[in-house]
């Protein structure tokens, strides 16, 4: 049996959950508890998946060159697995190809694709072949189709990118999507700071730096088995956030004393952040329409020890009707508008499949509505 098929196997199971709709994180976590993985495989396994998620179309561009059968009339779970074979092959540098053909075939043979596993041991050698050959993929003479492959992003997404800043910005806007995203902490200030965490972390021989103009953010260097079990999650010394988002509460720039409300806050990364910022001594109130959020957001602000949140199930637009007596209340209001989720592809790479241009024109009237309906619950010299 080749060595490593098990990492192999791991990562085509993520992409057959992500085929089904579970969201990429999700897919991974619930895949590797059937595993007992070490760091390094997790990171090649997260790598693998995400990478194979990330560059979907660019990889049945080289099925439909290699195979006889185009990637449409590909039984899924065949498709998603040659995907796992042709990522190593085309992307990852620091792989033998024998290992990677030989492992992506184990793979077969002990599935339910088996009868298969010539087809896959096939299809990844002629690869090798063309590649040797220099007889690439036929592009479209379209320079923007051409992006739409090569980074493989839908061309609507590419056009839309392109008409939003100019060609040479969104080359890069697009070229990020596809950069492997770093995992970033925000340190609880009111549990401890940042440098005396840093420490702790180096003497558990996990790596991570501080994250430049941001007062508490680090970010991991090292991957975790499981980000749970960092020191310090039980204590609440810190959450996961990403480095942009660590921005918005310090734009809101909460006060002690002040009256904020949170409008979709679940599940809590800038409500537990906003208050901090105020040494908990603001009064916020935190709301949500879903009630699973909402708990997820309870259960945060009680491991970070955070008491001066408190929580509302309710639709943001439908506040003034349930709450009259908030208009003209809040010094801040936070509105983390449900959106598009594009900046945010990097870390989410099947998002790019499932979005489209009506969900994004649904999404602009839920925002418009938003604002409307929240405008007149802040002071007139509020923010």
């Amino acid at each position: 049996m080749a060595i490593g098929y098990l990492q192999r196997k791991a990562a085509w199971e993520i992409l057959i959950k992500v085929s089904f709709g579970s969201h990429s994180d999700h897919a991974l976590e619930k895949v590797l508890t059937n595993y007992q993985f070490n760091s390094l495989d997790i990171a090649f396994i997260t790598e693998l998946a995400f990478g194979c998620i990330r560059y979907r179309k660019f990889l049945d561009l080289w099925i439909d060159h290699i195979s006889t059968k185009p990637y449409q009339k590909q039984p899924p779970k065949l498709r998603w697995l040659l995907h796992i074979g042709l990522y190593q092959i085309l992307k990852m540098d620091k792989i033998p190809f024998s290992a990677t053909i030989s492992t992506t075939v184990e793979v077969a043979k002990v599935s339910d694709l088996k009868g298969l596993s010539g087809t896959v041991n096939a299809i990844l050698r002629n690869t090798l072949r063309n590649l040797e050959k220099e007889n690439f993929p036929h592009l479209p003479s379209d320079e923007l189709e051409k992006v739409s492959y090569l980074e493989s992003l839908p061309l609507w997404l590419v056009n839309e990118i392109v008409l939003w800043v100019g060609l040479e910005e969104a080359m890069n806007i697009i070229k990020s999507f596809n950069k492997r995203p770093s995992i970033d902490l925000r340190i609880n200030s009111l549990r401890t700071d940042l440098n005396q965490f840093l420490k702790e972390l180096q003497n558990h021989n996990i790596k991570a730096k501080k994250i430049n103009e941001l007062k508490n953010g680090i970010s991991l260097t090292s991957n975790p088995r499981s980000i749970k079990n960092l020191p310090g999650y039980k204590d609440g010394k810190w959450v996961v956030q990403d480095r942009s988002s660590q921005w918005v509460g310090a734009l809101l720039d909460p006060k002690c004393g002040e009256k904020i409300l949170d409008a979709c806050a679940a599940p809590g990364s800038k409500t537990t952040h906003i208050a901090e910022l105020s040494n908990d001594e603001a009064e916020i109130l935190a709301i949500d329409r879903s009630e699973k959020r909402l708990n997820i957001l309870k259960s945060n602000l009680e491991r970070l020890n955070i008491k001066g949140v408190d929580t509302f199930k309710a639709d943001a637009c439908n506040l003034i009707s349930l709450k009259p007596e908030l208009i003209a209340y809040f010094d801040k209001i936070l509105i983390d508008a449900p959106c598009s989720g594009i900046g945010t592809l990097g870390r989410n790479p099947d998002l790019r499949w499932s979005l489209n241009k009506k969900k994004i024109e649904e999404l602009i009237i839920i925002q418009e509505r938003l604002l409307e309906n929240l405008l007149p619950l802040l002071k007139k010299v509020g923010r």
